[in-house]
């Protein structure tokens, strides 16, 4: 008998998953069902969705996809393609959405009835999953297919917003729709926003979780953590993300190659008690600047003694991750004049386009930094559109 791992804390939030199986919907016993997912799409108790779908509807699920990273989890660094493969117990194919193609193609979906995504996401825009469902939902509207989206809990919140809108002409794959950087929507409510905004509308039902509260980060959910990328250890790598991705445009290491990745930032030419103490001039609420050192073991400056900072997250409820990152930047540039330098394409497989500007979704900011502007007064432009946003976004929150 396989042994059930079990929190044994509070109970876990009932995630859309397990809802889906549960009910195991007559209309889809005789349905052929293809799956996205990874390997933290899991239940409460570890298992994955992949064997839960089999028992509870056996032989319906005929094929599997998997976005970046791959369907286990297994490519390490950024714009690492996946090939194809086949599920060795099964022979089922498993299509990477991010190898040759970004899209599932035409054949990949011709013999089935029903798509089912259930994917991780971790509540900012940049996270590629997002589109990598954008892309299904817009080839099932065209195919005719129905999509079912498995929800699963923002872990950092429902409630937290931040950051500017995406700008039409900084769509990338990295953010392909007008919202914040982090935007307080589970991935179901994603989906439905992303559908509100599809032409043809996705044939679309979402899963909705039960227990879920707007304001739990996920240490309050009684659910267990499985990384959803290599980069994206634990839930406290999630809080900071919406800040901290921003150094994948720049010659500051984002602290890819260490265990603390997206927490640690440098460079080999940084004072980093320097750095913290103009930093902590500006009483940016809910963190701590740790100085630190450290050799990353892969990605920018491997095997180089990086100085920087350590972001530690003091009150989560007041931390804003991306102001006080492009704060972080604004010092940078006041400091190191002549020595920040923007990472140059392709990023994502964009060739033409700053990759900074795609992470931020607007070159004004960039532009805007690079004259000596202040995080906190781009960040007060923002309020006006981050108002426009809670008010579209509210068309599709499901708790």
């Amino acid at each position: 008998m396989q042994k059930k791992a079990n929190s044994n804390m509070i109970k876990p939030v009932e995630i859309g998953l397990e809802r889906f199986v549960n009910s195991s919907p007559k209309h889809l016993r005789r349905a052929d069902m293809g799956l996205l997912a990874n390997q933290a799409s899991v239940g409460s108790n570890l298992e994955h969705a992949v064997q839960l779908i089999d028992r509870a509807m056996p032989g319906r699920l005929k094929t599997l996809f998997g976005p970046q990273h791959g369907f286990a989890g297994e490519k390490q660094d950024n714009m690492i393609e996946s090939d194809h493969g086949r599920e060795p117990a099964t022979g089922r194919n498993i299509y990477s959405l991010y190898g040759e193609t970004r899209r599932p193609l035409p054949e990949m979906l011709s013999d089935l009835d029903v798509l089912i995504v259930d994917l991780v996401d971790v509540g900012t825009r940049v996270y590629t999953f997002a589109q990598t469902m954008a892309y299904c939902l817009e080839e099932a509207a065209r195919q005719g297919l129905k999509v079912i989206v498995l929800d699963r809990p923002n872990p950092i919140g429902g409630t937290q917003i931040e950051g500017n809108l995406l700008k039409p002409d900084c769509a990338s794959f990295v953010g392909l729709f007008p919202i914040p950087m982090r935007h307080g929507l589970t991935i179901g409510e994603l989906a439905g926003f992303i559908a509100g905004h599809l032409d043809p509308s996705p044939d679309l039902e979402i899963i909705p979780l039960l227990g879920w509260k707007r304001d739990m980060y996920y240490q309050e959910t009684g659910l267990f953590w499985v990384m959803p990328s290599p980069n994206m250890p634990t839930p406290e790598t999630a809080l900071v993300y919406p800040g901290q991705v921003i150094w994948e445009g720049t010659n500051i290491s984002e602290g890819r190659g260490t265990t603390r990745p997206f927490h640690l930032c440098g460079a080999p030419f940084i004072d980093p008690l320097s750095l913290k103490t103009e930093l902590d001039n500006y009483d940016l609420p809910g963190v701590y600047f740790r100085p630190a050192s450290f050799e990353p073991a892969f990605n920018k400056y491997k095997g180089q003694l990086c100085h920087g900072l350590e972001i530690q997250p003091i009150d989560r409820l007041s931390y804003q991750p991306y102001r006080t990152s492009l704060t972080i930047l604004e010092v940078l540039l006041r400091l190191y004049p002549g020595r920040i330098a923007w990472k140059t394409p392709p990023y994502e497989y964009e060739y033409e386009r700053c990759p900074l500007d795609l992470i931020l979704g607007d070159k004004l900011i960039r532009k805007g930094l690079e004259k000596g502007g202040q995080a906190a007064d781009l960040a007060g432009e923002w309020e006006g559109e981050l108002n426009s946003f809670k008010k579209e976004r509210g068309k599709y929150l499901l708790y």
